[in-house]
């Protein structure tokens, strides 16, 4: 993604939990941070807290049930349909868990973010912080990412390691990560929205700010 910063860019955050991350988004934003503003929560789960914070925060949300939908392809249908209504110029994928598909890939490629508790490409997928562990690696991490539509498999945009100690377990190292997290992500939207993010192929340069 490379345009330069001559507006505010509109934001829409995909969440389906506690939405943590949406909080330290927002919280960006209100401080004025961010450089964008959120005006769209696509949540998959109606009981989701993450649903609770959006209205706390005066953010517009669509909530769907995927069962009541024929496919995933519908879905997204829909959900595309709402991004344009809106006039989205990015999409933050904040502990959305689903995965998805061309039909929202295509249109928004080079416009969708996501984040993942390690250093990609390592530890894809779910649980990651478990893998880490188990595996006995001594660093793991935090990495954004461009969204290609694979498991975790879109060009890294920033990373940030977190030291493993004899003893973590997956609630103590999932206390470290989610702070960095919640510093990490915002500065990687500003980064974007600022214009400061070229994305060229596999490749993306992050300038510094002027």
């Amino acid at each position: 993604m490379s345009r330069a910063a001559a507006k505010s860019l509109r934001i829409a955050v995909f969440a389906s939990g506690s939405g943590s991350n949406f909080q330290a988004l927002v919280e960006a934003a209100q401080a004025g941070k961010l450089g964008g503003s959120i005006e769209l929560l696509v949540c998959d789960r109606p009981k989701a807290k993450v649903v609770e914070r959006a209205a706390a925060a005066g953010v517009d949300a669509f909530v769907f049930r995927p069962k009541e939908y024929a496919s995933r392809e519908a879905y997204e249908a829909e959900i595309v349909r709402h991004l344009r209504e809106r006039e989205i110029d990015l999409i933050v994928m904040a502990g959305y868990m689903r995965i998805i598909t061309p039909t929202l890939v295509e249109p928004f490629y080079g416009r969708i973010v996501n984040i993942h508790p390690s250093l990609l490409p390592a530890f894809p997928g779910l649980n990651a912080i478990g893998q880490a562990l188990e595996h006995g690696v001594k660093l793991t991490g935090i990495t954004v990412h461009f969204v290609d539509g694979g498991m975790d498999t879109g060009p890294i945009i920033a990373q940030r390691p977190v030291e493993i100690a004899d003893g973590d377990s997956v609630d103590t190292l999932a206390d470290k990560v989610h702070p960095i997290e919640h510093e990490l992500y915002p500065e990687v939207v500003a980064a974007i929205c600022e214009g400061r993010v070229t994305l060229d192929g596999r490749h993306v340069r992050v300038a510094g700010k002027e």
